[in-house]
């Protein structure tokens, strides 16, 4: 049993598309989004049409909730907020019933745990293994062992009991004795200066989480965004990666 799992895909439809041909080549059984489909670049109802279409269990994120109506976004960054309150008059009504219905959270294959910012609230950020560590106790008297989140858009594996052994670069092995905290990365707009899209792959079996990065059209989604009047400082970032 291998499980996709993505993150922050954040209206950016050419990265959804490259990382979900990446996924389909590997022919997971399943995908769970994390959340943040909305937010940052110019196709929204693109995005989430997709994640619909597929059927694919998701999660509410910040920008989700601002987008469909649910939260002020007064909190937001300037740039952030601008794109909300455009993105707000673009999606679709049904889009934006869909999204207002989306859990926090998510369970599945009874010890996995989903979220978007961390256990305890969507708009935590889990930084590093401290953040990490102080989340523990939000999954104390669960089965759940492994903690899926997204939101800070940097890949990250954080380990309870410290280090973990890596079987490549890009895999990591999981002890069935052990409890985890795993970022996928970013679809939409990665934070750790790589700007390929990113994403992971899970395999239950054999208890080992692969980070997947993939190139993608990035100038298409730069030209959209300045032809969209979004603001500019957004397009730029995605060619760095941060």
């Amino acid at each position: 049993m291998r499980i996709g799992i993505v993150a922050d895909l954040h209206s950016n439809l050419e990265a959804t598309n490259a990382i979900f041909a990446e996924l389909d080549k590997r022919s997971p059984d399943h995908i769970v989004c994390l959340g943040d489909l909305t937010g940052y670049n110019s196709n929204p109802n693109e995005v989430v049409d997709i994640i619909r279409g597929r059927e694919i269990p998701s999660l509410m994120g910040n920008h989700d909730a601002a987008c469909c109506g649910q939260e002020d976004p007064w909190f937001f960054r300037a740039a952030a907020k601008q794109v909300i309150e455009w993105q707000f008059e673009e999606l679709r009504d049904d889009n934006k019933r869909w999204l207002a219905n989306l859990p926090e959270q998510i369970v599945f294959k009874k010890f996995c745990l989903g979220v978007h910012g961390s256990p305890s609230s969507r708009d935590d950020y889990i930084i590093d293994w401290l953040d990490a560590m102080r989340q523990m106790e939000y999954l104390n008297g669960r089965d759940v062992s492994v903690c899926f989140f997204g939101h800070s858009h940097r890949p990250s594996f954080f380990s309870e009991k410290g280090n973990t052994a890596t079987n490549s670069s890009n895999v990591r092995q999981l002890q069935k004795s052990n409890r985890y905290f795993i970022n996928p990365g970013a679809v939409g707009q990665p934070r750790d200066r790589d700007p390929r899209a990113a994403a992971g792959l899970f395999d239950v079996e054999k208890m080992e989480f692969e980070f997947i990065r993939v190139d993608y059209d990035i100038d298409a989604t730069q030209r959209k965004i300045m032809q969209a009047g979004l603001p500019a400082e957004l397009a730029r970032r995605l060619s760095k990666g941060k």
